[in-house]
C-alpha cells in the first residue's frame, strides 16, 4: 500500500512559493517563512492571490506533487500537472466503457448505492449515539426514505434516472442534517444546500471540505493511471474533473460530512470566523480555515480497515484505495467495482 505523505496548504496572503534545490519555499514579502523537501509532499494546495515560480511548477511536475489553485475559499482554479502517466490500455478501457451507457450506468450504480448507504450511515450514527438530544423520529424517517432510494437503484434503467435518485436522496439526506449539530446552532444551521456561492456557514464549510476531498480524489486516480476527466456518472464537460466527482460520491458522508459536523460540535471552530461578502455568499477567515486544514489532515493519519481489502490503512489513503479498486475493475482483475461502505 502506498506511503501517505503530505500536503501542504498555503493559506497566508501574499505568499510566493518558489524552489530551492529540492525545497519547496513559501516566502512572504521576500522573506522566507516555511521550507520543505519535496519528496516529503504528494500535494501543494494554494488558496487566494499566490505566486508560484517556473521553477517550482517543473518541480512539482517531475516529482507528481500535484498544485492545485484555489479561491480563498476554496473554489477550483487551476491545477498544474505533467505528462501524462499510466498505462495507455488502463485508460483506453477506461474510455470505453465511459462511451458505453450501460457498462457506465453499471459502475454509476454503485458509486449512487455507496453515497446514499453512507449518508444513512451518519444519520443512523447520530440517532444511536445522541438519541436524548435530536430529533429521532425525524431522522429515522429520512434513513428509511434512504433505503429506499437504495432499494431503486437496481431498477435504474439509465443515467439519467439513476441521477435523479441521487438528487432526491441527497435533498432529502440535507434536510436533516440540521438535527446532528449539537452545539453552536444559531451560527450553524442548513435550510438547504447552497454550493454558489454557499449562503450560511455550514454551507461553506461543507464546500470547502468537499474541494479538499476532490483535490485528493483527483490526485489518487492520477496515481494509478487512469484519466480524472472522464467520469460515468458525471459526464464529461471541459475542464470538470467529472472521475474525481465520481469517486468521491461516496466518500462525501464519511470523510467530509462527519469533519464539518466534528469541527462544530467540538467548537473547534466558530461563527466568528466567517465572513458575509457583499454578493451575499459566506467564506472562512484565515484562521479559521487553517483549523479547517488541521484538523482534516490530523484526520487523514487516523487508521481504519478497510471493509473491502481488510487490510489497516489510513483514512488518507482511502481514495487511493477506491482508485486502485476502480483501476483493477477496468483492467478486468475484478468483476465489479467495490465501493466503499462505512459502519
Amino acid at each position: 500500500m502506498r506511503k501517505l505523505l503530505n500536503v501542504l496548504y498555503v493559506t497566508t496572503p501574499n505568499s510566493y512559493v518558489a524552489k530551492e534545490g529540492e525545497n519547496v519555499v513559501i516566502k512572504v514579502d521576500g522573506a522566507e517563512t516555511f521550507r520543505i523537501p519535496v519528496h516529503n509532499l504528494e500535494g501543494i494546495i494554494c488558496f487566494g492571490y499566490t505566486g508560484a515560480s517556473p521553477a517550482l511548477m517543473q518541480l512539482c511536475t517531475e516529482r507528481n506533487v500535484g498544485l492545485s489553485f484555489l479561491s480563498e475559499n476554496g473554489r477550483f482554479y487551476a491545477r498544474v500537472t505533467g505528462a501524462v502517466s499510466g498505462n495507455v490500455l488502463l485508460r483506453r478501457e477506461q474510455y470505453r466503457k465511459a462511451d458505453s451507457e450501460i457498462e457506465s450506468l453499471d459502475i454509476a450504480k454503485n458509486l449512487v448505492a455507496a453515497k446514499i448507504a453512507n449518508s444513512r450511515t451518519v444519520l443512523r450514527r447520530a440517532i444511536r449515539d445522541h438519541s436524548l438530544t435530536i430529533k429521532t423520529d425525524a431522522v429515522g424517517e429520512v434513513t428509511e426514505r434512504l433505503t429506499s432510494k437504495v432499494n431503486k437503484i437496481e431498477k435504474s434503467k439509465d443515467l439519467d434516472y439513476l441521477r435523479g435518485i441521487e438528487g432526491e436522496a441527497a435533498r432529502v439526506y440535507y434536510s436533516v442534517l440540521d438535527e446532528l449539530i449539537l452545539w453552536q446552532k444559531e451560527d450553524f444551521f442548513m435550510n438547504i444546500r447552497s454550493r454558489r456561492p454557499p449562503k450560511d456557514n455550514l454551507n461553506a464549510l461543507l464546500s470547502f471540505l468537499y474541494t479538499l476531498l476532490a483535490h485528493d480524489v483527483q490526485s489518487a486516480l492520477e496515481s494509478v493511471g487512469l484519466d480524472p476527466y472522464v467520469g460515468f456518472l458525471h459526464r464529461d464537460r471541459p475542464g470538470r474533473a467529472s472521475l474525481a466527482l465520481d469517486l468521491m460520491e461516496e466518500l462525501r458522508p464519511y470523510l467530509a460530512d462527519r469533519a464539518a459536523l466534528t469541527l462544530i460540535n467540538r467548537k473547534q471552530i466558530s461563527g466568528k470566523g466567517f465572513i458575509k461578502k457583499e454578493t451575499g455568499g459566506i467564506i472562512m477567515d484565515q484562521d479559521t480555515r487553517k483549523q479547517v486544514l488541521s484538523v482534516w489532515q490530523k484526520r487523514k493519519h487516523e487508521t481504519i480497515t478497510h471493509p473491502f481489502l481488510s487490510e489497516k490503512i489510513e483514512v488518507g489513503l482511502i481514495p487511493y484505495a477506491q482508485a486502485l479498486l476502480l483501476a483493477r475493475f477496468i483492467r478486468g482483475d475484478l468483476d465489479g467495482y467495490p465501493p466503499f461502505f462505512f459502519k
